[in-house]
């Protein structure tokens, strides 16, 4: 079955493809660049260049999204993929296109077509980690969830990472999103390595999370960057500003040594409403070596049959287990 990686040209579309190939795999390569033509020139694989106004998805039976910002890309991807059969994946960890992603999984249904969103490290090693602690304790009515990833930022990445400080943190409580200040709250978690201080912050398990497990309050921390909580972040929120900001960011991302000397920890922890608790930790690669593995497993569990269709994260796709398949990743037991 033909493959396809859109946004290839990108940092982490272009890890991708060069993962795939390692592989024996032949995707597509595609953008809206000409650039992806060099990429696919080296590696010997076919491409293709178009707008989004115009997806070209004929003969393609999967398209992986690596092209953010993921609310401009999306959604043309989508409808076309539902349009014409085509099961679609991507690695975003955008809140709002979460949620339309859910909203779309009725009509994906209709079409058979499985909409696997958060393919990446957004969200794959926080919601299998979720879905394994709420399995070690049902009735679970608190999650909560840090990560540290110091290995560095894309372009993009950094991009939306801007974006998304601007609008300010988000919890859910009882069920609804809750906005709430950058990094508040905060608190000091037990990674692996030890113990760090960390914030509150807009990652996609608060409606990911949410999905796979039901558990109603979901806070997700991270190691915030010096100055976060400064008030010239909020000053992102103005558009010229956080345009210009934005277009400080470099291009490309950590570079081959950079992936290879760093890693990430994530912790959870589940509380019940007697106050019983089960925690758990997972330790694996840099984000992207990850994000590259995760996405390209699971295009190919797709692509093997068996998913149901509709919209899903990679732990109601996949399974919670679906972390520890990933090179390099290690889950301990709730406990």
């Amino acid at each position: 079955m033909t493959w396809m990686v859109y946004g290839a040209n990108g940092y982490s579309g272009s890890l991708l493809a060069r993962l795939a190939v390692s592989r024996g795999e032949r995707p597509v390569l595609a953008g809206r660049s000409a650039a992806v033509a060099g990429l696919a020139a080296e590696l010997g694989l076919p491409h293709r260049t178009f707008p989004l106004s115009k997806p070209d998805l004929t003969g393609v039976t999967a398209v992986v999204n690596c092209a953010g910002p993921f609310a401009a890309t999306a959604r043309p991807l989508v409808e076309t993929c539902i349009t014409t059969g085509v099961h679609y994946l991507d690695i975003t960890g955008e809140l709002d296109v979460f949620d339309w992603m859910f909203a779309q999984s009725s009509r994906a249904v209709t079409a058979g077509v499985v909409l696997l969103t958060g393919a990446g490290f957004d969200v794959v090693p926080t919601d299998c980690l979720a879905a394994t602690l709420a399995a070690a304790l049902p009735g679970a009515v608190t999650l909560e969830l840090a990560f540290d990833a110091p290995g560095g930022l894309s372009r993009g990445t950094a991009r939306t990472s801007l974006a998304e400080a601007a609008s300010g943190g988000r919890r859910r409580v009882d069920g609804r999103l809750v906005a709430t200040p950058f990094g508040t709250p905060s608190r000091t978690v037990p990674f692996p390595s030890g113990p760090r201080k960390v914030g509150a912050t807009r990652w996609g398990d608060l409606v990911t999370a949410y999905h796979s497990t039901g558990i109603p309050n979901i806070t997700v921390y991270m190691r915030l960057p010096r100055n976060a909580g400064s008030p010239l972040v909020r000053l992102l929120r103005l558009r010229p500003l956080r345009a210009a900001a934005q277009a400080l960011i470099p291009s490309g991302g950590p570079s081959t040594t950079r992936r290879a000397g760093t890693g990430c920890e994530v912790w959870g922890e589940v509380t019940d409403a007697a106050g019983n608790t089960r925690t758990a930790t997972l330790t694996g690669p840099n984000a992207y070596a990850l994000t590259a593995d995760a996405s390209l497993r699971a295009v190919q569990r797709v692509l093997a049959g068996g998913i149901a269709p509709g919209t899903h994260t990679p732990a109601t796709a996949l399974g919670a287990s679906f972390a520890e398949t990933l090179d390099g990743v290690t889950v301990t037991t709730p406990h």
